[in-house]
């Protein structure tokens, strides 16, 4: 019999009463071919089977409860190490807790032992689910907080989705977050934000509304970032994004770059950007208006930490496989099967798309980044943003002074200004066979 043919105990306690009647009935030749019957099914000694048919087959409480496999210094680092990656889901978490552990120990955040390191090593998800929820009851969290009609700048631009299962890093989904509080009024800030689907990696840049002279530089901005070449960008229909200055300057940023759109009133279209939305900037910013160069900068820089924390601390689970089950008498289900949860950086670096000289500089980046006060900056700098002014009615922000071009001293100071070092090789490679 193998392990998962194996009945539970209460399966087991539950034939066992079935053969009990049969057995108080039965003659003592009979009886004996009870016990081989049942020793076949349930797989226990025939002596245990004998005492279990002149007894009560009621499950009894245990005498005395099994004690803790897990100390207290296995809470105490989950809570560390929980806290440092946001207090993601045990399924993210469980897989990556050894390197992470090891990660904040260098950074003086966790004592760690040989004992501690092999009980992380071995400990389940489940078990980390029961510890992080009862370590966290008191810890305060984050609160999570009209369809456009096309243009003709998309008449020649395809619908279509992204493969869920695209192996290619560098086919982007791309949206547009409003932070215009309740009145949509004036000129206030958005977050341009892409993902890539085959690895999660993900760009924020806020901008100062929606014009084409602070689009085209939330682009560029992502261009300079980027470690790896871009192949598509897949919006929404938004005029910010499909307008005839937008497309000519994605073609000649990105030469060659397919441009591709999701259907109208379809949502499920720009699924990965569309989550993204909520998790990395509504739960962090709910519906606040911000309207405010200050404002804009400031997010700005929230969103250079948050580039860091989330690329190269935060593991993300990437469906693998899709599978239809039809059972008997019941309607058909989908169920859904995730890879290994890897942080985008990882899954980055198991591809072609970045170089070693690139791969070396992030790796040495973040080596040198201590994950959990790069969280309390990213909090602290939150708590900045809310403390700050909106804008004075009758007077005019200029949003000239959010542009990168006026920004050079902020970007001088940029702790990632070092690794911002223009175009990737292969988008400039592609500029010279355009031109």
């Amino acid at each position: 019999m193998s392990i998962d043919d194996q009945m539970t105990v209460d399966e087991r306690r539950k034939y066992l009463r079935k053969m009990q009647k049969r057995y108080h009935r039965a003659s003592h030749a009979e009886r004996s071919r009870l016990l081989d019957e049942m020793e076949v099914v349930v797989g226990q000694h025939r002596k245990s089977l004998t005492r279990h048919m002149h007894s009560s087959l009621e499950r009894k409480p245990r005498r005395q409860q099994r004690g803790r496999t897990y100390g207290p210094e296995v809470d105490d680092a989950l809570r560390v190490i929980a806290e440092s990656m946001d207090y993601i889901c045990a399924e993210r978490l469980t897989p990556n807790l050894t390197s992470l552990a090891k990660h904040l120990a260098a950074h003086g955040e966790l004592t760690l032992s040989p004992l501690l390191l092999a009980q992380l090593e071995r400990i389940s998800i489940s078990t980390v689910k029961r510890i992080v929820a009862r370590t966290l009851q008191d810890v305060p969290r984050l609160p999570r907080k009209g369809p456009r009609r096309g243009n003709s700048a998309t008449r020649d631009i395809p619908m279509r989705t992204i493969p869920w299962n695209e192996k290619e890093p560098g086919h982007f989904e791309a949206d547009l977050v409003h932070h215009c509080g309740p009145s949509t009024s004036g000129e206030y800030a958005c977050t341009t934000q892409l993902i890539d689907v085959a690895t999660g990696w993900s760009e924020r840049v806020a901008v100062l509304g929606r014009s084409y002279l602070v689009m085209s530089d939330a682009f560029q901005r992502i261009d300079r970032r980027l470690p790896f070449p871009v192949v598509e960008i897949h919006p929404d229909n938004g005029n910010e994004f499909f307008n005839h200055h937008m497309i000519r300057f994605w073609n000649e940023l990105f030469p060659g770059v397919d441009l591709s759109r999701s259907r109208p009133y379809h949502k499920k279209d720009n699924r990965m950007v569309e989550q993204k939305n909520s998790t990395l900037v509504r739960a962090y910013l709910g519906n606040e208006r911000l309207d405010t160069v200050t404002q804009t900068l400031a997010l700005n820089q929230l969103y250079d930490k948050m580039w860091l924390y989330y690329n190269f601390f935060q593991p993300v689970m990437r469906l693998a496989e899709k599978e239809w089950i039809q059972e008997e008498g019941k309607p058909s289900r989908l169920k859904r099967r995730y890879d290994e949860a890897r942080t985008p950086f990882d899954r980055l670096c198991a591809t072609s798309a970045i170089s070693q000289e690139r791969r070396a500089q992030l790796e040495t980046l973040r080596n040198q980044t201590n994950p959990r006060q790069l969280r309390r900056d990213i909090y602290d700098l939150i708590d900045y943003i809310f403390s700050l002014p909106g804008a004075v009615s009758g007077i005019t922000e200029d949003v000239h002074l959010t542009l990168t071009a006026h920004t050079s001293q902020e970007k001088d100071t940029c702790f990632l200004s070092q690794f911002m070092t223009g175009p990737n090789q292969k988008t400039l490679e592609r500029r010279g066979q355009a031109r």
